[in-house]
């Protein structure tokens, strides 16, 4: 036991511990600030995607009522050349329809073709607004890393200023093998988030 307490206590293992413990904080330091940076620009993205995705189904409504008001205008039309006229302004999308349906021109189809781009759009913000929560879990995960790591490091560092044969030297060096391990416990269960392609 005493030959355990000696080699745990000695400077070689104490310095170990110092450098593993220093770098650990380092690198979840450096890794948190890397998540909150992606949560950050994925947030940016997210919104942005939101904005234009309103944008997009505001169009999508607007050039739906004109297909409306083309539409009726053609029924309406007493002659050919204003049937003409409504019918080569109808949008593709209310082109293709009547193609498909022509009993039912504004069937879904045509509603589904009209807000494709916005939902699509709708569908990459709740994407971005996912992965941004993911890194923010993340850097959450690794703050408390950086915490854990730093402690070890101080009582660690404060070992090696005690004497050789001290209890407390004895104590601080046990309790920051167990930061160690319980840092490495942290570290690789902390979520991982992944950026979309």
């Amino acid at each position: 036991m005493q030959k355990l307490r000696s080699t745990l206590t000695s400077e070689l293992i104490i310095g170990m511990m110092v450098v593993f413990l220093s770098l650990m904080t380092a690198y979840s330091g450096y890794d948190g600030a890397m998540s909150d940076s992606k949560q950050n620009e994925f947030e940016v993205k997210a919104q942005k995607e939101l904005t234009d995705a309103t944008a997009e189904y505001l169009t999508a409504n607007q050039m739906i009522v004109y297909d409306y008001q083309l539409f009726d205008g053609a029924y309406t039309a007493d002659d050919e050349e204003k049937v003409a006229y409504y019918e080569g302004s109808y949008s593709q999308s209310l082109t293709d329809s009547i193609a498909r349906t022509p009993d039912d021109p504004f069937s879904e189809a045509y509603y589904d073709e009209v807000y494709a781009t916005a939902n699509e759009m709708f569908a990459n913000a709740d994407l971005f607004f996912e992965v941004a929560a993911q890194f923010d879990e993340r850097g959450d995960a690794l703050q408390l890393v950086l915490l854990v790591s730093a402690l070890g490091l101080a009582l660690v560092a404060w070992a090696s200023l005690l004497p050789a044969e001290g209890a407390m030297r004895f104590a601080f060096v046990i309790i920051g093998i167990i930061t160690i391990i319980y840092t490495i416990i942290l570290y690789v269960n902390a979520p991982l988030a992944v950026a979309p392609a």
